[in-house]
């Protein structure tokens, strides 16, 4: 359920907010402490992030560490479609390149390429497929702290899969645990644990088109400390033409326990990145030279290379095309994130936890035909209660939290000029926002019977964005205009979930659920009109979405894992993105209806003699159930109705299949290797469904190494060597990465539609997946 509030939540409520997290504190403590039984129910791929985290490379040393919290809803999950991905031939014994390399291990999500080597789209259930640039629809959090700032914005370039132990994916819409954005799901991350580190390790890949990534972590426990350091410097000069980057990561995690009951976690991640881009091409042009080779020069350049119009004076008028190396298309952008937390165990069955989070994404991206430059600071403050105890004499934990995120946006768009490198033009526009988050959570688990567990939970959040956006003309006859677009919309969304789980054994778990999940437009969607210009787009709603999901999961023999998952979403103002065409802004729209439904499939096998296998299967089938769109050219303007057709950048089905053996015993030991195909169908582009974009198989082929150093105490060197090689797209095939929506359009002279002839021929839309390449690497722990 969501509806638009006549009146902004200010920021002098925060006191108030405060104020009534002390009053939830106090209640909790003085509730009767019951001891309770082990009631979580573990997601399909295997313990929550709580126990990944500890968990250390098979065979690797380790230590103790201090005792952790008692686990939130968040960490073990009862009741949720989540799945979890850990490090074995996902993380460990790989180059795993960028994120998607571990994502698309889960059911239901799909990945594509951003704009950028590391900047990788991540879709769960198709929720945000179509996202131009930052990830949003999906909440991502990262050893508890969000790294999603408060207008929803996600981004993937902080993200080195080295970092991490293991990754939950939750499906389905998530509003009720994790607020706003969480329409489509949500990404939780765990990075190692100094105590699974216990040491120093060191590692090094290398590959194909210069890519050299070296990292290091750093990990331990003295005393009350426990620690762990992960660096990396990643660089390569890329696949395609124009398109070199370097990026440099520093993701720290430590926590302080001076007694039992009071924790404290400080978490520091900074990230530099500098890439150049390759123009995205149409449909024709990928055909014709996927990779954007022999591009230099427009003048010059081979058939296929993608140009861009851009004024000759970088304000209005005469314009000539430019390739990408003619233009500097370049992103060059930096993000900080420093967070505190501060837990406390009032008893052995309640915990209180307050966090504060600062988030700063500074941008400066001269690429296509703008380029932005700005600064979006931002806070994220969290404060709850875990009780564990009993209601009605049966088991139950309960969860309540009081949240608020604020998210200052300062850009301003030049226009691009051409030649001589990244070379501004005019100011174009000049934005200043603020978007504030205010809401609380309440969620229960109750285990009716030895069999049964029931989870009921709600969010009730108020969204005010407020500021303007001065756009400027520069009109031939000379001088300057400008026209503001004042921005105040006020938003209140609520959202319940139920789920109910029965185990009639240890080896099954069926799951039902019925939940919500909302996600409201954010500042930057309400300054570009559907013209793909600068301009007012505030009559932007809420979209809602309604989900039901039914599963069953079979864990017969712990080395077997299997699960199917059927779900339908009802989508109300659907919030979708699209481009206008080359040259032009991609803008949000509100597709009034439409309807999500499909079936995901996972399972995992570990024999006993070494055999491996891994399957992760989503099939999507999304249509609009209302939506009537409005083309306009010259003095013409048409009305078609898009009702029952498929909403584009959604692939129907995906899936990834792994498959090898691993030698545990004998001089052998430590020896592996695995094949899998990642699939992906074809999809359409448009609403009307007039163009697709192919689908593909990618085969990877993977041998390597890992063993313990007999003798590293009495020398002193290497306590485990890691060694792998790996062919990536083994047999070469040419494949869209990534593949933008495009706009339909129609006649200046008809009014009639254009056909798929026009949409084939329109740039903007596609990068090339990478070719054969190999990469290698080796590390060594001490």
């Amino acid at each position: 359920m969501s509806f638009v509030s006549g009146s902004p939540v200010p920021r002098r409520f925060l006191a108030p907010l405060l104020a009534a997290s002390s009053l939830a504190i106090t209640a909790a403590q003085a509730q009767q402490s019951v001891t309770l039984g082990e009631l979580s129910v573990v997601g399909e791929g295997g313990p929550g992030p709580a126990v990944a985290s500890q968990a250390p490379a098979a065979g690797a040393p380790t230590i103790a560490g201090p005792a952790p919290a008692a686990p939130t809803p968040i960490a073990v999950p009862v009741g949720e479609v989540n799945s979890t991905v850990g490090r074995q031939n996902v993380i460990d014994d790989r180059p795993a390149v960028n994120i998607a390399d571990v994502v698309r291990n889960s059911p239901g999500v799909t990945v594509r390429q951003g704009n950028g080597p590391r900047d990788v789209i991540i879709s769960i259930r198709g929720n945000n497929a179509r996202a131009t640039g930052v990830s949003r629809n999906v909440v991502v959090l990262e050893d508890g702290f969000p790294v999603t700032q408060a207008d929803g914005s996600s981004r993937f370039d902080i993200t080195d899969p080295r970092a991490y132990s293991s990754l939950d994916v939750f499906r389905g819409p998530q509003s009720a645990l994790f607020g706003n954005y969480a329409s489509g799901g949500a990404l939780a991350f765990t990075t190692r644990r100094g105590a699974a580190v216990n040491g120093v390790e060191y590692g090094v890949d290398a590959g194909s088109f210069g890519y050299l990534n070296t990292y290091a972590t750093v990990g331990g426990i003295s005393g009350p400390f426990e620690y762990s350091l992960f660096t990396s410097d990643a660089r390569g000069d890329g696949y395609a033409g124009h398109s070199s980057f370097n990026t440099q990561t520093i993701n720290f995690l430590g926590t302080y326990t001076p007694t039992p009951d009071n924790r404290f976690t400080l978490k520091i991640i900074n990230n530099e990145f500098q890439a150049n881009l390759p123009g995205r091409s149409s449909l024709l042009q990928f055909y014709q030279n996927p990779y954007q080779r022999g591009c230099a020069s427009a003048l010059t350049a081979a058939p296929g290379c993608t140009t861009y119009n851009l004024p000759i004076n970088g304000r209005n008028g005469a314009t000539v095309p430019v390739t990408a190396d003619e233009g500097g298309f370049f992103r060059g952008d930096r993000r900080t994130i420093i967070g505190g937390r501060y837990e406390h165990d009032f008893d052995a069955f309640t915990t209180w936890r307050t966090q504060l989070v600062f988030d700063d994404r500074n941008i400066n991206q001269p690429f296509y035909t703008t380029s932005a430059r700005g600064d979006f600071p931002g806070f994220n403050f969290l404060t709850d209660v875990t009780r564990r105890g009993d209601l009605f004499g049966l088991p139950m934990t309960g969860y309540v939290a009081l949240a608020y995120n604020t998210l200052d946006s300062n850009q301003l768009t030049y226009v691009r000029a051409p030649y001589g490198g990244a070379r501004l033009g005019a100011l174009n526009a000049n934005l200043a926002a603020t978007q504030d988050n205010l809401g609380g959570r309440a969620r229960i688990e109750l285990q009716l019977s030895d069999q049964w567990t029931a989870v009921a939970g709600i969010s009730a959040e108020n969204t005010t964005i407020g500021g303007s956006n001065i756009t400027y003309g520069y009109p031939t006859a000379g001088g300057v205009t400008a026209a503001t677009a004042n921005l105040d919309r006020s938003f209140l969304n609520v959202a319940p979930e139920f789920s109910l789980t029965y185990r009639p054994d240890a080896a099954w778990r069926f799951l039902g659920r019925v939940a919500t999940g909302y996600a409201t437009p954010s500042a930057s969607n309400l300054t570009v009109t559907p013209a793909g210009v600068p301009g007012n787009n505030s009559q932007l709603q809420t979209q809602e979405n309604l989900g039901f999901d039914l599963g069953a999961y079979w864990t017969p023999l712990p080395e077997l894992q299997f699960s199917v998952t059927g779900f339908y979403e009802f989508f109300r103002n659907e919030l979708i993105s699209q481009s206008p065409g080359a040259g032009l802004l991609s803008y949000t729209f509100n597709a009034p209806a439409s309807e999500h439904r499909g079936v995901e499939v996972g399972g995992t096998w570990t024999s006993p003699d070494g055999w491996r296998a891994t399957l992760a299967y989503t099939h999507d089938d999304q249509i609009y159930t209302k939506y009537v769109e409005q083309l306009s050219a010259g003095t013409r303007t048409s009305r078609f109705d898009r009702a029952g057709n498929h909403i584009p950048g959604v692939p129907t089905d995906a899936a990834l299949v792994r498959f090898g053996y691993e030698q545990t015993t004998g001089p052998w030991a430590g020896v592996g290797a695995f094949v899998e195909a990642v699939y992906q169908s074809d999809f359409y582009l448009d609403n009307a469904n007039l163009l697709k974009a192919p689908g593909f198989t990618v085969v990877n082929l993977n041998v390597h190494y890992d063993r313990a150093l007999a003798g590293a105490a009495e020398t002193g060197f290497a306590k485990r060597l890691s060694l792998y090689v790996e062919v990536r797209n083994l047999f070469d095939r040419v494949y869209t990465n990534s593949a933008q929506n495009l706009a339909d359009s129609i006649s200046a002279t008809t009014g009639l539609q254009n056909g798929a002839g026009v949409l084939a021929t329109t740039t903007g839309s596609i990068f090339a997946g990478a070719p054969r390449n190999f990469v290698g690497g080796m590390k060594l722990a001490f």
